[in-house]
């Protein structure tokens, strides 16, 4: 889990422009078909049959007509007909069953993408793209997709359809097809001025979903605090305040979907019956038969069936923005890359050297031109006022953040130059608040090192004080976390021996045991003790007596190293003593 304190030096997304939101979603959109390919392959050919004997069922109706008209035997138009309506039924079943099957394997690849993407984001990540927006790109965004192979077909097979009955009308008497392609120009005008009214409001429709999610679960997430201050309500019209902007971009989605709808509505009725009525004047006039007639206002309705489309193409519209919403996160580049060409770490006892380190977050300086070497095997407590950037510090070992500017060293070699897993072996963390990762207690403990039998995972619970309430829980080791009844320092514990368990030559703990009572930090760091004593430690310490068991402190002021000297040497130091002025333990002194 990430540290506490805020890490990300980024401040959040700056809205994409509708125009850049839709070409990034073209491009992902592009992907997903190309990833989709054979199955897409598949539903372009169901569609094709449908779209065939679709076409094909006027010509067997015409003839069918023009049989019993005539007298003519009626069999064999019959059964072309019978058979071109059941090619059409089962091309249709085929089309909705492989097309749900391309949307889930569409939703599911850019869902994997999505999650691997925030997670090689990192804790800078946190700040560029909130919990909530994240989970309104991960479900809503992402789902929209779902639709999109049978959308695709759906345009081509109507367009096909049309184009096909244009031709058809073409075919029956040439008159017919110019009246239909008088009223054409007008329909793509209007689905134009749709396309550029409509790009926006669907944008912002979208964000502002996401930013009552946001608010949403950032209240949830401090429920008890919201509960015991009674602000309730102040917190509902918190939460809801982006409302009335989302409910005008959606006024404005619907009126831009209203002034194309009636104009459409309108538009395929009067070409349907321009068509009808020039082929009613070729049939008085001898030059087309019934069967034709009946042929021709048939193709009349497949034709004008475009102008359905409109709803589609809706549909392609909220999908296009919804895949820039996701491409704007995946596009995103992590703030910790991993190396080109990664350096092998060297077999050494875990000395850790920071040169003229500089860190901003929120265009605030927190770390500047930091300098500070860890000597190998020490334990080393950080301390510093509220603010002052210790948990930034300790992140920097690990490679949580990076600096601007300067680097860090771990056994003479810049961590950046590391491969993360490699880095991630060297050195381990435990957090304030430990992230319940795994599906039960073992796992958790274990969660780094998954191959860790349970003699060692029992062994590093020991470590840590925490075998005992272990042993307590409904199933041991083996109880579910949903079902773990654990207190904030049974918490901690568990995160201790999680740390415990790595074999990582430096071990970092950002307020690890700020949960537990005094008495079980004293029996938990003996414990600890003998794990760090063939490791190098940073402690982010809050409390005298944790900088007093520490071989040195780095007392973190102004953003540079204050001092770096055993706690006792440095308490005298009225300044020194004021950083622990909030602290329970500071009338006991050293």
């Amino acid at each position: 889990m990430a540290p506490t304190d805020p890490t990300g030096g980024d401040a959040p997304a700056t809205p994409l422009t509708p125009g850049a939101l839709r070409a990034g979603g073209r491009r992902l959109l592009r992907a997903a078909v190309h990833r989709a390919g054979p199955r897409m392959a598949l539903l372009a050919l169901c569609t094709l049959l449908r779209v065939l004997a679709t076409l094909a069922t006027p010509v067997m109706l015409a003839r069918a007509i023009d049989a019993v008209h005539t007298g003519a035997p009626v069999g064999t138009a019959l059964t072309g007909l019978a058979l071109v309506l059941a090619v059409a039924a089962l091309a249709d079943a085929g089309e909705d069953l492989v097309g749900a099957y391309c949307g889930s394997h569409i939703t599911a690849w850019l869902r994997h993408r999505l999650v691997g993407r925030v997670l090689e984001l990192g804790v800078p990540g946190r700040r560029r793209f909130p919990t909530g927006d994240v989970l309104s790109r991960l479900t809503e965004s992402a789902s929209a997709l779902a639709a999109l192979p049978v959308q695709l077909v759906s345009v081509a097979a109507t367009l096909a359809t049309a184009a096909g009955a244009v031709i058809a009308l073409a075919l029956i008497d040439w008159t017919l097809a110019p009246a239909f392609a008088l009223c054409v120009p007008v329909a793509v005008v209007v689905l134009r001025v749709f396309v550029a009214q409509a790009g926006e409001p669907f944008s912002d429709y979208q964000r502002h979903q996401a930013a009552i999610a946001t608010r949403l679960l950032d209240a949830r997430q401090g429920i008890r605090t919201i509960r015991a201050g009674g602000t309730a309500a102040r917190e509902v019209e918190r939460i809801l305040r982006p409302l009335p902007l989302l409910r005008a971009a959606g006024h404005r989605t619907w009126a831009a979907q209203g002034q194309v709808s009636w104009r459409l509505s309108l538009l395929a009725p009067l070409t349907q019956i321009l068509v009808v009525a020039v082929a009613g004047l070729r049939l008085a006039t001898g030059d087309i038969t019934t069967g034709q007639l009946v042929a021709a206002a048939s193709y009349a309705s497949m034709a004008v069936g475009a102008a359905a489309l409109f709803d589609t193409f809706v549909a392609l519209l909220n999908s296009e923005v919804s895949a820039g919403r996701v491409q704007e996160v995946l596009d995103a580049a992590p703030a910790v890359a991993p190396p080109p060409r990664p350096v092998a770490l060297p077999d050494g006892p875990g000395r850790v050297t920071l040169r003229n380190v500089t860190v901003r977050i929120g265009g605030r300086t927190v770390l500047d031109r930091l300098d500070l070497t860890v000597p190998a095997g020490a334990g080393v407590a950080v301390v510093g006022a509220s603010g002052t950037g210790k948990s930034v510090l300790v992140s920097l070992m690990g490679r949580l953040v990076d600096p601007h500017e300067g680097r860090v060293e771990l056994d003479g070699v810049p961590v950046t130059a590391v491969a993360p897993p490699e880095l991630r072996r060297a050195v381990a963390y435990a957090f304030e608040r430990p992230a319940l990762l795994g599906a039960t207690v073992h796992d958790m403990i274990a969660y780094a090192r998954p191959e860790a039998g349970r003699d060692e995972v029992r062994r590093a619970a020991r470590t840590a004080a925490a075998d005992d309430f272990v042993l307590a829980l409904p199933a041991g080791y083996d109880t579910p976390l949903d079902r773990a009844p654990l207190s904030g320092g049974e918490l901690q514990r568990l995160g201790l021996a999680r740390a415990a368990l790595t074999d990582a030559r430096v071990l970092v703990l950002d307020d690890a045991t700020s949960s537990l009572d005094t008495a079980t930090e004293v029996k938990v760091t003996r414990a600890l003790q003998r794990l760090l004593a063939r490791r190098t430690s940073l402690v982010v310490a809050r409390r005298p007596a944790t900088a007093a068991r520490a071989d040195l402190v780095a007392w973190l002021d102004g953003g540079r190293i204050r001092a770096l000297a055993p706690h006792a040497d440095l308490w005298p130091d009225p300044e020194y003593r004021a950083v622990f002025a909030a602290a329970p333990e500071l009338a006991s002194g050293a």
